[in-house]
């Protein structure tokens, strides 16, 4: 199985059914999987010009979502070519070093990062054309020497032709489909090859793990971003599984209304998008009586079809996943009878390892593996905690060029995972920190900094925490620390609209974190406080980059 033959089968099973829903000329257009296939047919013969070697030379892909984006990527992995999906936010520096250590030949993006191109062309060797999806079909002069493609006049220029190229490069399941590059919250990016293989089962394994809840008549709303392993498998491969629609929202300044719009069954999100809905959610039934008793009483569903009904009508139920998402949400949502289903995964796991069934979750858990993999935990201590390590056919086929870094990631057939986990006698699986980020202090007790975190996290006036351990001169052991970015929107709030001064926020954090840190055992306290102004550094699926914090505790 590949993903063109999920595309393949999709459009058989019903061609008239809706793939893609997107803003188009202040309008909603929409395309079939009939009209999906077509496209990616005249796409792959008219990137045939390029001189594509499948298996050998991959393509890369610097755009936001978009119907574009789908066409682009099925246009050349349908046909056996390597695609290296690129977050478009990304500085010229890490553009320039993932080209390079790609060896793309091509690279599809927008006019808004033509400059950038303009500048790093000259370090980037092996591309050898550029293609531009709102080029507004005029001719484009070549950039740095390369030429450069329209995307529309692209396709003119294969109208009406048989897709040749299309029929005869047909992917094998073990071909990569992908390059996608880590996001370095603990090091230089590393490029993992999933194959088609990689992807196919574990949207089919998810798929079961859930019970087959989604059927055809599902559609997707996609807000997270394509490029990132989790928003592709989620959003781009079950669909297809499933031939279901995906609908784009236009902006995400815009998904409130174009949820209304769009009417989705399904909506993905990473922890912090889903607890930016659920603090609104409940800043509403706070300033509801009505609403506040009925949570009160546990009658929360109540308030949870009218949270529904404001969210489109149709939504079934949301999937959270890309990092760990706060209990408090969890549990919030499920006080509302909003079903919730929790992933965790791994980029190099295609990604998603483990899923909540909604018929039988277990808050607190991310829930059980997939049936179509193994798991084990290598050098449990005597509380059942373990690095989790993974086998079966989700995991990639290494690092791109880094034969160490492939090495050290896999103990036989076994994928490194580097997170601490432990895992029930019901199979359902808690992921307990990563496995570099683990304090261990003087006594060797383990603390995981995720712990704390969560339980800071559910002060209403702190935004941003993260826990890291530091070291104190030569003294042995590590000692628990945090850095805060308070909520200085709910803080002016809370001081008649006036923003108080940095020292007054200062204390008032650290008294707040130390009685949130009252449930905790006392070594699990955080001995040094500091609070900051600025949002503290994120990935782009709103991951804490831990890295940039590792030593700044340090005495």
């Amino acid at each position: 199985m590949t993903l063109r033959t999920l595309l393949d089968d999709a459009a058989a099973r019903d061609p008239r059914a809706v793939a893609l829903r997107y803003r188009r000329d202040n309008a909603w257009q929409r395309r079939s999987y009939a009209e999906l296939v077509e496209g990616v047919g005249q796409m792959a013969e008219a990137f045939s010009r390029f001189d594509l070697k499948p298996g050998s030379e991959p393509v890369a892909i610097i755009l936001d979502n978009g119907p574009e984006w789908i066409e682009i990527y099925l246009a050349n992995a349908a046909t056996g070519v390597a695609v290296v999906p690129l977050d478009p936010k990304l500085r010229a520096s890490e553009v320039t070093y993932i080209l390079n250590d790609s060896e793309a030949v091509a690279v599809f993006t927008d006019t808004r990062h033509l400059a950038l191109l303009e500048n790093i062309l000259p370090d980037l060797p092996t591309v050898r054309a550029i293609v531009v999806t709102d080029g507004g079909s005029e001719p484009l002069a070549p950039i740095a020497g390369r030429p450069c493609y329209d995307y529309e006049t692209l396709r003119e220029s294969v109208r009406g032709q048989p897709p040749a190229w299309y029929a005869s490069h047909i992917p094998a399941p073990q071909d990569v489909a992908s390059i996608i590059y880590t996001s370095g919250t603990t090091g230089k990016p590393k490029g993992a090859m999933l194959t088609h293989l990689n992807f196919c089962s574990d949207a089919l394994g998810s798929l079961e793990a859930v019970s087959d809840i989604v059927t055809s008549k599902d559609d997707f709303l996609v807000v997270l971003p394509l490029f990132h392993a989790f928003s592709f498998t989620a959003n781009f491969v079950v669909p297809l599984v499933k031939g279901c629609g995906m609908y784009f929202v236009e902006s995400l300044r815009t998904i409130g209304d174009d949820i209304k719009t769009l009417r989705p069954s399904v909506f993905i999100a990473v922890p912090l998008l889903a607890e930016k809905l659920f603090d609104k959610i409940d800043d509403k039934i706070k300033r509801s009586v009505v609403a506040r008793c009925l949570v009160k009483v546990g009658l929360g569903r109540l308030v949870g079809k009218k949270v529904l009904r404001s969210l489109g009508g149709r939504l079934r139920f949301l999937i959270v996943g890309g990092a760990p998402c706060p209990l408090h949400v969890l549990e919030g949502f499920s006080r509302l009878g909003v079903p919730i289903v929790e992933g965790y995964g791994l980029t190099e796991c295609s990604p998603v390892v483990s899923i909540t069934n909604i018929r039988q979750a277990r808050i607190g858990t991310v829930g059980k593996k997939l049936p179509n993999i193994e798991i084990r935990l290598a050098d449990a201590d005597e509380m059942g905690v373990g690095e989790l390590q993974v086998r079966g056919p989700i995991v990639m086929k290494g690092y791109l060029k880094n034969i160490a870094a492939t090495r050290e990631a896999f103990d036989g057939e076994w994928l490194r995972t580097g997170d601490l986990a432990s895992i029930d006698a019901d199979g359902f699986l808690t992921i307990r920190g990563r496995k570099k980020a683990l304090i261990v202090n003087r006594e060797g007790k383990n603390i995981y900094p995720e712990e704390v975190e969560n339980v800071i996290a559910r002060d209403p006036l702190i935004a941003d925490v993260i826990v890291l351990g530091y070291t104190v001169g030569q003294v042995p052991g590590e000692r628990v620390g945090t850095i805060i970015s308070p909520d200085w929107e709910a803080l002016a709030a809370a001081h008649n609209g006036t923003e108080p001064p940095l020292q007054e926020v200062e204390v008032l954090v650290r008294e707040r974190v130390r009685k949130q840190c009252a449930s905790l055992a006392d070594y699990k306290h955080p001995r040094k406080i500091i609070v900051q102004r600025e949002p503290l550094e994120r990935t782009s699926i709103q991951k804490v980059r831990r890295c940039a914090y590792q030593d700044k505790l340090n005495e």
